[in-house]
């Protein structure tokens, strides 16, 4: 049981790492702010982060409409 629980808890723990380096490298790095993989992301993240998120990506493509989970309704929730 200790085996399985522990193998749970990496699978876990890599996902998090994963998506999370992910949706960072989509607010910090990408050529695009239409990047479909990063906006998913972005929109299913806490609202703290996905607010800096939707900020950052506004800073570094100024002029863009507003992406999906980054209004002011979606960014709160």
């Amino acid at each position: 049981m200790k085996r399985a629980m522990r193998l749970v808890i990496i699978t876990v723990l890599a996902a998090i790492v994963l998506m999370g380096g992910r949706w960072y490298l989509y607010v910090a790095h990408s050529e695009s702010p239409y990047d479909e993989v990063g906006i998913e992301l972005n929109s299913h993240m806490p609202a703290p982060l996905r607010a800096w998120g939707c900020a950052r990506v506004a800073k570094r493509f100024p002029g863009t409409i507003a992406l999906y989970g980054c209004t002011p309704a979606e960014v709160t929730r």
